[in-house]
């Protein structure tokens, strides 16, 4: 992950170890390491995720929003995303296949 500064940081680490500890939908404990680079790291994966995570953000988002527009790079997203009924079913049935969003309300 990106550092967004020292206090968003130990925030940001206090709810994955959260997380990773068993409380989560699973109550599942999980073996992952929280690693936190500062931006001039400049990661290659770290780029691609922010392409990824920004399209799918805004569109939940703005879902409910009256004045939403169309969000381009999430529709070319969404064909990419796991559905129910698999390739068959190509940008339709997604949610909580392919793409889950936490936490839930």
């Amino acid at each position: 992950m990106e550092s967004r500064g020292a206090k968003e940081d130990k925030s940001i680490e206090l709810a994955f170890r959260r997380i990773c500890d068993g409380h989560n939908l699973l109550k599942t404990n999980f073996p992952f390491e929280i690693l936190i680079k500062k931006k001039d790291a400049n990661s290659t994966g770290l780029q691609f995720a922010d392409l990824c995570a920004r399209p799918i953000g805004r569109n939940h988002l703005d879902f409910n929003n009256s004045e939403r527009k169309l969000n381009r790079a999430f529709e070319v997203l969404k064909l990419k995303f796991y559905c129910e009924g698999g390739r068959l079913n190509v940008g339709n049935n997604y949610l909580n296949y392919g793409l889950n969003i936490l936490p839930e309300k």
